[in-house]
This record gives C-alpha cells, structure tokens and sequence, in this order.
C-alpha cells in the first residue's frame, strides 16, 4: 500500500512539473520575438539655414595706361623696371631730341646763357604696377610712341563667370565674399555685368570690384560663395535622423510616440548643411522627440528603448 502510494505522488508530482514547463510566460515569448533597439533621441529646433553654391574667380586689371614719349629722340635714362610698383609722377624716362644730342653742347659753348638742352622728363601719369617695358637706354622713339605700360593699381577687380541658369541668385549676392588661396578674405561688390553670354560655357560674366589695399597678381584664381537659398526660421533636425530610400526621393523620421515605441513619418527635406538639415512638412511640435542614432533599418511601430 505504501508502495502504491508512494508510486501515486510520484506521477502527480512529474505531471505537475511537465505542466508548468509547457505554460511558458507568454510576455517572455513575446519579448523574445520583438527584440529592443537601443536609440538615441533629439528634438526640433529653429535655426538659420542657408545654402551655397561656390565658384571661381579670376583676378584681373581692367585700366591700364600707357607712358608715351612726348618728342621725337633718343632715350637718354630709364629706371622703368617691368614689375615695378610705382606711384602717380614718378620719373621713368628720360628723352633727348636728336638735335639736341647732335649740336646741343655746341650751342651752349658758344652761348652758355642760350641753355638749349632739349631733354624731356616723362614720368607715370597714375600708380600701379609696371607690366611692360618697351624701351631701353639709347633706343629712338617717335612722338606718341608707348614706353611702358602700368596697370592702374584701382581697378582690381575679380570676373566671375556665373552659369546663366543660376542668374536669379546674383540679385540677393551684391556683396561678396572673395576667398584668396592663401586664406586672405575679400570683402567684394558685385559692380556690373557683360551683356553677352558664352556660347559653350553657357556663363554670363560679373564684375565684382574689390578693395585694392592688398597687392594681387592678375590671373589669381579665388573662390567666391554665392547664397542660393536661405531660410531665417527653418526647423532643424541633426542629419542622422533624417532617412531615406536608396534613390533619395523619398525621406522620413522615426518619431517616438512614447517611451518604447517608434513610428515612421514621412517628411519633406529642404535645405541640407553640414551637419543639419532642414524638415519643412510636416510641422512637428518642440517636444515631439525624433530618433537620431539607432533607427537605421528599423521598421514602423518597431520597440526601442532609449538611451541617455
């Protein structure tokens, strides 16, 4: 009897144990089939937001004048030296008529009170720079011949040449920014344009006049940052939390809607920075929070847990 016993609470005990075996937790199964994302969360902000399309512009000279000799003769001196900075009046020539070199000291020692020397002083009619030398000591020239040739030190000015598509733009950039090579920062305006357009390149020409206190070779090519589009109360979200297809037509968020659930909005993308980019629909409220790390791959109404 004790046996059988004994043989009775055995059975009950093995089905017992077997039965709560089988009756797992169903929120454990649940929780093993729905893993949780680890998420990082941000929220919307206003920002200023503008976007920039960069250039080239190439330095150049547009005045330049022209030392003429004044008499016909010989050149006597020169201290004209072709890359030579010089200033308004400064002497570069020094003409003699032939006349006066032929029979000059002649005259003089038969009348020293005549004085006849027959020497003409040419000098730089404005400042600038010295860009060619046409003639050396001992050379004939006649009147009104070139001597040199200096490029006025005022007329620095950058030519941008602008695709003509993008000519819209030129009304809201008549200040300027032009950026040297060597990190030297221009202030520039935007003073006039050239009334005809190049066939290939399809680009009109701008002329942006610079100050001329820096001294700037001709041919420098710098950079020139035209606003395209800007936006003073654009709401902003960092660019990690802005997703998108493989062709880039379509974008959306993962926004919380509570603390363990994230949904799939779609938006319309506007102005991209650096590091921001701009959401302009639809609006969300400055406590909406939007995923930006760990919502790669992850699907609509997917469960996160947020991280700190």
């Amino acid at each position: 009897m004790q046996k059988y016993l004994t043989l009775t609470f055995g059975t009950i005990a093995l089905i017992s144990c077997l039965s709560a075996c089988n009756s797992a937790d169903p929120a454990t199964e649940t929780d093993a089939s729905s893993p949780v994302t680890p998420v990082q969360v941000t929220k919307l902000r206003d920002s200023s937001l503008s976007e920039f399309v960069e250039l080239s512009a190439v330095s150049a000279y547009l005045e330049k004048s022209f030392v003429k000799a004044n008499i016909n003769g010989y050149v006597e001196r020169t201290s004209a030296k072709t890359g030579q900075q010089v200033g308004s009046g400064t002497l570069l020539f020094t003409l003699i008529t032939k006349e006066a070199r032929s029979i000059g000291n002649t005259v003089n020692k038969l009348d020293p009170g005549f004085k006849f020397s027959g020497v003409s002083n040419i000098r730089s009619g404005q400042a600038g720079t010295i860009v060619q030398v046409n003639h050396q000591n001992g050379d004939y020239v006649q009147d009104g011949e070139a001597l040199a040739t200096i490029s006025n030190r005022n007329s620095l000015v950058f030519l941008l040449d602008l695709p003509y598509e993008l000519n819209q733009i030129i009304s809201q950039n008549k200040t300027i920014d032009v950026l040297l090579p060597d990190g030297t920062k221009l202030g520039g305006l935007v003073s006039g344009t050239m009334p005809s357009v190049d066939s290939l390149a399809q680009t009109q020409r701008y002329i942006i006049k610079v100050s001329p206190g820096k001294d700037i070779p001709a041919g420098l090519i710098a950079k020139v940052r035209l606003t395209k589009l800007s936006h003073a109360e654009a709401q902003v979200l960092p660019k990690s939390a802005v997703l998108s297809n493989e062709t880039e037509d379509e974008f959306w968020v993962m926004k919380m809607i509570n603390d363990s659930t994230a949904v799939k909005i779609k938006v319309k993308k506007g102005i991209e920075s650096n590091s921001l980019i701009e959401v302009l629909e639809p609006r969300f409220a400055k406590t909406d929070r939007i995923i930006k790390t760990g919502n790669y791959g992850i699907a609509d109404t997917a469960k996160v847990k947020i991280q700190k």
